[in-house]
């Protein structure tokens, strides 16, 4: 198995400077491209937040910070992750240049959520050690990361990076087919879709729906997933209510007019002041405490199921 001593990250937005300091706390080196002088000035205020957080005093130590890549010491890069927009041109762009700059060994990563590293990697002349590493926001604090394949990617590396990212605290899954939305996204995008369809019918209202999810199945998920809490409930009860619900389940194969209708009017969450619900700079502020809040307190509960961070010998 390979070690990861130096990583690189393009990108020094919220999510790049929280994966750099899940790697700064397994001991990591970390450097991190921001090519906007604002972007730049504000990294530093983010680690200290987050480290202190993470109970990681001294881990801004271990990080670096450029204004653009030829800065970065490739020759001591093993993994390049790149956080930057998402924009399909501009990642392609970025991994050319990246290309030209890495060892032939190092692994290049994509945070996308949304591009297959299919579709980055195709014009490179080694496709076969990229890969999408997804992870959540906020990054230090959701567990789980997705390791993408592409068409030309080498499932051995991606296997090289499931254990790095165990390594650092993380759970990985590694998915072998180049899918929009990778695994957790397309599980989340077929649920939102029961759910918009649910409340355009009139069946039930948007607070009664996120009700059903936090207070029902969904605290149930933390204990099991979908797969594992049917054995605890039985096949056979799962099977027969299956038969009676997939036929009136919706399958439009467009987004809802309830999501593409607030859209358009500009209502599009916490950052425009409205979305599903009208939102106040208070009322934010709130919101966002309880949500971390109740991020940290599942946290703890799965904590004996993490892996533990492992630093590399010095």
């Amino acid at each position: 198995m390979r070690q990861f001593r130096t990583v690189a990250i393009a990108g020094g937005g919220t999510m790049g400077v929280d994966i750099a300091l899940t790697f700064a706390r397994a001991g990591r080196s970390v450097h991190i491209v921001e090519p906007r002088e604002a972007g730049r000035a504000a990294i530093p205020a983010r680690v200290a937040k987050v480290a202190a957080e993470m109970g990681g005093a001294g881990l801004e130590r271990l990080i670096a910070v450029h204004a653009d890549l030829a800065a970065v010491p490739w020759p001591d890069v093993d993994l390049f992750i790149e956080a930057v927009t998402e924009n399909l041109a501009v990642k392609r762009e970025l991994f050319a240049k990246v290309e030209a700059l890495a060892r032939p060994d190092a692994l290049l990563a994509s945070n996308s959520s949304s591009f297959p590293i299919g579709a980055i990697a195709e014009s490179l002349a080694r496709p076969q050690r990229c890969h999408n590493l997804h992870y959540f926001m906020p990054a230090h604090l959701v567990p789980l990361v997705e390791i993408a394949c592409g068409p030309k990617s080498d499932l051995g590396l991606a296997q090289d990076l499931a254990q790095l990212m165990r390594d650092t605290g993380k759970v990985p899954v590694v998915i072998r087919k180049d899918l929009p939305g990778f695994l957790a996204n397309r599980l989340q995008h077929a649920l939102a879709r029961e759910a918009y369809a649910l409340a355009e019918s009139g069946a039930a209202s948007l607070e009664d729906i996120d009700n059903a999810v936090r207070f029902g199945f969904g605290f149930r998920y933390l204990a099991a997933g979908p797969v594992l809490q049917k054995d605890h409930a039985g096949l056979d009860i799962h099977s027969a209510a299956a038969a009676t619900m997939y036929p009136t389940l919706c399958n439009d194969a467009k987004p809802a007019a309830i999501l593409t209708d607030l859209v358009a009017q500009g209502r599009i969450g916490m950052k425009a002041g409205s979305g599903f619900y009208d939102w106040t700079p208070e009322s934010i502020a709130r919101e966002k405490a309880r949500y971390e809040a109740a991020l940290r307190a599942a946290l703890a509960i799965l904590a004996p199921e993490l892996p533990p961070v492992k630093p590399l010998p010095s």
